[in-house]
């Protein structure tokens, strides 16, 4: 899978996500407001107000280019920002891994074992439709943002979110996401919500727009926001909208009985095997 490692989200201008009709429109308004290039024959007398709109659209032509020199020099500072960020990012996935082979290699030589750290983020998604539903498990799962069929969102792991997960439990499963998982969705099917609007992630500038006063400007901070569970993952969870996953290929088990049933079934904590069932619907 092809990163977007800080880019601009030039790949794909904001004209390209609009109907054909809002492009001509568009194309309209950039037409009738572009400023006009008036040439005069040299010796020609000018009329005094032909003088001054001509010295105005010099004037505007100037402002125009400054801005739009301004604008391309802070979209390359940013995208420059946003790779070394990237890069940082990389650094510390791999650092944390390694230091976890280390510390599991060191207690298999001195014969001890050694604890897995306690996960911080768990991916819930809704597998029950609304049928026969009760009050309560029905306004948790509002509550949460789940009020569709193969809905899901990132919860970051605490009591309050924990007993939650047990009133509803029977209607979803959830576990443990990688980094791999956690990317894939959000590049895959990432939504943000704009103005209460469900826009997709084309461009980076939309999320300069709505969460960059926290830090956050790329997909990839983004990715680091949710997967570490920084300081922004309110913000940042709130941004994206839930994601909408497809049918599993191959189907589920049986939706009635848990994942930790003795018969089998899907409801219920899966822990790591959510990234297997996350593979198959997205």
């Amino acid at each position: 899978m092809a990163l977007r490692l800080g880019g601009s989200g030039n790949e794909h201008s904001q004209d390209s996500c609009l109907p054909v009709g809002s492009q001509a429109t568009l194309r309209r308004m950039a037409e009738r407001y572009a400023i006009t290039k008036d040439n005069v024959v040299e010796g020609a007398v000018v009329p005094e107000l032909v003088k001054l709109k001509l010295e105005r659209n010099a004037a505007l032509a100037e402002e125009k280019q400054k801005a739009s020199a301004g604008k391309k020099k802070d979209r390359a500072e940013q995208r420059h920002s946003l790779k070394m960020r990237t890069l940082k990012f990389e650094k510390e996935y791999a650092s944390h891994q390694r230091k976890l082979v280390t510390l599991r290699r060191q207690a298999k030589v001195d014969g001890n074992f050694f604890v897995e750290p306690e996960a911080k983020l768990i991916f819930v998604m809704r597998i029950v439709g609304i049928i026969k539903l009760s009050p309560k498990p029905r306004k948790v799962l509002q509550l949460l943002r789940l009020k569709q069929l193969h809905n899901g969102v990132f919860l970051k792991v605490n009591k309050p979110i924990m007993n939650m997960l047990k009133l509803i439990q029977p209607y979803v499963t959830y576990g443990y996401p990688t980094l791999k998982t956690v990317r894939e969705l959000v590049y895959k099917r990432g939504f943000g919500k704009v103005n209460k609007q469900r826009i997709p992630l084309s461009a980076n500038e939309i999320i300069s727009e709505s969460i960059g006063e926290h830090g956050l400007h790329g997909v990839e901070d983004i990715v680091h926001e949710i997967f570490t569970v920084g300081p922004k993952f309110k913000q940042v969870a709130n941004f994206l909208w839930p994601f909408k996953l497809s049918a599993p290929k191959g189907g589920f088990i049986c939706k009635r009985h848990g994942f930790c049933e003795q018969r089998g079934g899907d409801w219920g904590n899966r822990e790591e095997l959510i990234n297997d069932l996350i593979s198959r619907m997205n």
